[in-house]
Parts: structure tokens; C-alpha cells; sequence
């Protein structure tokens, strides 16, 4: 299985940036809990932070073959953007939404995001880093769908 992980804005900045929210781990750190991860299940990562849109949209629209699913923090652009929404759509392979705070608990308008009405997306939210292991294994588990 190959998996295609996006973060979006400012997550290049975690560990540094509120980390009484985001806590005290970094980008690296989530990289490396995720490739031992996947090593478990043969599965191949490929990463990508980013804080442009447009240059998470390409990435997905350049690995739409190679990818068999994505995890995705989009960070703020969970709560607005509809052009990555759209990529996301267009791809259409299973993706789980990870936040590592609970979004219900934030500021209201952070409380939806454009991803959670697209059938093949589920989310994952307040579990911190361990959010992302539980996407990557609910990929895994799933294989090629989400139900």
C-alpha cells in the first residue's frame, strides 16, 4: 500500500508553535512514529508539509497513481478550502483527515471542515501523533475502502 501524507500550514513549525495545543512533538518526530508504523505492514510513505495550497493540490495531483490513500492535516485549510477539497475529490482514494487537537472543542470556526462530507474521508481528531498511527492503521485495515 502506498500512503501520501500532506500537512498544511504552519505544521513546520510543531513543537515550537503552541504546544500546549499542538503539543511538544515535531514534524520529524510524527514522520519517524509514522514510518515505524508502516514498516509493520509494508507500507510506502511519501511526505509533503507545505504552506501553500497549491503546492499540496499538486502533490496530490502528481501522486494520484502512486497513492493508494492519503492522511492529511490540512490545518487551517481544513476550514476553507475548497480547490484542495476538490483535489481531494477528484483523486478519490480513501483519506483520513487527521487534527491533533479536537476541533469540537476549538474555536467555532474551526468546529467543520470542507473534508467531512466526501464519502471516502474520515477524521481523526484530539489524539495528538497518535491520530496518525490510528489513520494509518484504519487505512490498512481497510485496504483500498473506508467504510
Amino acid at each position: 500500500m502506498n500512503i501520501l501524507v500532506l500537512h498544511g500550514p504552519n505544521l513546520n513549525l510543531l513543537g515550537e508553535r503552541e504546544p500546549l495545543i499542538y503539543g511538544f512533538q515535531t514534524l520529524d518526530d510524527i514522520y519517524r512514529l509514522l514510518e515505524a508504523e508502516a514498516a509493520m505492514f509494508n507500507v510506502q510513505l511519501r511526505f509533503l508539509q507545505s504552506n501553500h495550497e497549491g503546492e499540496l493540490i499538486d502533490k496530490l495531483h502528481s501522486e494520484r497513481k502512486w497513492l493508494d490513500a492519503i492522511i492529511m492535516n490540512p490545518g487551517a485549510l481544513a476550514h476553507y478550502s475548497f480547490s484542495l477539497r476538490d483535489a481531494v475529490s477528484a483523486v478519490n482514494k480513501p483519506m483520513v483527515e487527521v487534527h491533533l487537537s479536537d476541533l469540537s472543542q476549538r474555536e467555532e470556526f474551526r468546529r467543520h471542515t470542507v473534508f467531512e462530507d466526501l464519502m471516502n474521508v474520515r477524521i481523526i481528531m484530539g489524539r495528538g501523533p497518535q491520530g496518525y498511527v490510528n489513520a494509518l492503521r484504519l487505512l490498512v485495515d481497510a485496504g483500498s475502502e473506508i467504510v
